[in-house]
Parts: structure tokens; sequence; C-alpha cells
């Protein structure tokens, strides 16, 4: 099932670094950016990340929840977050579950090559649940959260 904007956004529970379960119907009746990452503390992840955390005010007046998924684990996330100061929340997908059934998880090209991995995009999910924006493929890490701000504050 590919992901479609104006469809529901597939249903995923995930664990957080502490452990606990949760779910995107968690967030209903909220904006949710759910972006998804190869790995953290890596060069374009943490810009990613820390573009986020550094505009992280501005979209908490939007409303939004971001939400960071990758396979890391629980321990990798939390190491993460501490290193970096993240205020959002991450999620683990080591078996690429959800990355796959969000376009997230698949073959891509990196460095010229054809590779199987986790292909970096984005998912705007809208108050009712339903897909309003899909970046199926990020290329710029570092400028793609204020992209995301710009987004949201125009919707607004």
């Amino acid at each position: 099932m590919a992901i479609e904007e104006g469809k529901s956004a597939p249903a995923f529970t995930l664990k957080d670094p502490g452990g606990n379960a949760v779910s995107l119907k968690d967030f209903r009746g909220r904006n949710v950016i759910v972006y998804f990452y190869p790995k953290d503390d890596t060069p374009g992840c943490t810009k990613e990340a820390c573009g986020f955390r550094d505009l992280w005010k501005d979209i908490q007046n939007t409303g939004t929840v971001v939400i960071g998924i990758s396979p890391d684990d629980e321990a990798s996330h939390r190491k993460f977050i501490d290193k970096f100061g993240l205020p959002f929340l991450l999620l683990s997908d080591p078996e690429r579950k959800v990355m796959s059934k969000y376009s997230a998880y698949g073959e891509k090209m990196m460095y010229g090559k054809k590779t199987v991995g986790v292909i970096r995009s984005t998912v705007w999910v809208d108050p009712s649940g339903k897909v309003k924006k899909h970046w199926k493929k990020v290329a710029k890490a570092a400028d793609h959260p204020a992209k995301i701000l710009e987004l949201l504050r125009s919707a607004e």
C-alpha cells in the first residue's frame, strides 16, 4: 500500500526510548509530522533532527507533533536525544514494518548505486488522520524542517 495524499495514514504503534508504546492514533486531533531517517547521530540525520529542535517552539506554536522514526533501538535513541537535546519523540522500527507501510524503506540510489535501505522521507498527517502531504524523498535534510514549518504556518 503506497502513501497517498488525502487517504488515511497507516496506523502504527512503536516503542519510544523509554520502552513505552506510542501509536499514531494517540495524536488524533493534531497535525503530526512523521519523518523517517536512516540512523541516529550520522551527519544528515543529525542536521535534520537539530533543524526540528531549533524550530521546536515555532512548530509547537502550530499545535504540531513531530515524530522521528528509524531502525535504531531505544538505547541509541536515548543517546541521540541526550547528545543533541532533542525535544520530540523518536520511535524505533527495527523490523522496518512501519517504514515499509509508509514507503520509507526499499530500493534507493546511494552514491550512484542501487541499494535497499531507509528512504529519508516525511509524511504530514492531518488532525483527522489523513495524509496531507508526503515528501517521498528528502534531498536536503538540513533545510527540510524549515520548509515544513513554512507549510504548517501557511495552513493555519
